[in-house]
């Protein structure tokens, strides 16, 4: 196989996964919430927004670890 082919599907892997991935994410933040936990950071003045997702970060990374150590545990 060329290596041009194998980077297209490679690629295309990629896009169909961040596909899921946001699909995910969006029913996820309707279902549990998500972006409105404690710790989040949301700050308003005027028509300046931040908001800083530090309690939803936290959670998504302890699920990926969790994730992660399950399925690529040698």
């Amino acid at each position: 196989m060329e290596p041009i082919q194998s980077l297209g599907k490679m690629v295309l892997l990629m896009g169909v996964l961040l596909l899921v991935i946001g699909g995910l994410m969006m029913g996820f933040g309707k279902i549990f919430n998500f972006g409105k936990l404690p710790g989040d950071i949301h700050m308003q003045k005027g028509n300046l927004t931040v908001y800083f997702p530090i309690g939803t970060m936290i959670v998504i990374s302890l699920l990926l670890t969790i994730l992660a150590n399950l399925f690529f545990r040698r």
